[in-house]
């Protein structure tokens, strides 16, 4: 049993200690969390502008290729449309059989 001089010491020790545990525990886990998730954010807009900008080019070729109109324009556009909505569903059907787990 600490005597009564040693206790204010052993407090502040506790303090201390705790401080430094709480910081090394939650705070820099945090941070490299912070830092990971920022590259995550940065990488997925990347995508989605050349996703988008893969898209615009897709169905200018389409209209290319099509005869000269305003129909025929319009039916391009409806082309493409419908190709993106193609490699949107192929997309999220991948990514949605991936995370199947079975059941036991």
């Amino acid at each position: 049993m600490p005597g009564a001089t040693e206790l204010p010491q052993l407090v502040t020790e506790f303090v201390d200690l705790s401080k430094e545990y709480l910081r090394q525990e939650t705070i820099e886990p945090a941070k490299r969390l912070g830092r990971f998730a920022g590259f995550t954010v940065g990488a997925a807009l990347l995508f989605a502008i050349g996703g988008v900008l893969l898209a615009i080019a897709g169905m200018r070729g389409i209209i290319y290729l099509l005869p000269e109109g305003p129909n025929w324009s319009a039916l391009g556009y409806i082309l493409g449309a419908v190709g993106i909505g193609v490699v949107i569903g192929a997309i999220v059907g991948i990514a949605g059989s991936g995370s199947d787990s079975k059941e036991v």
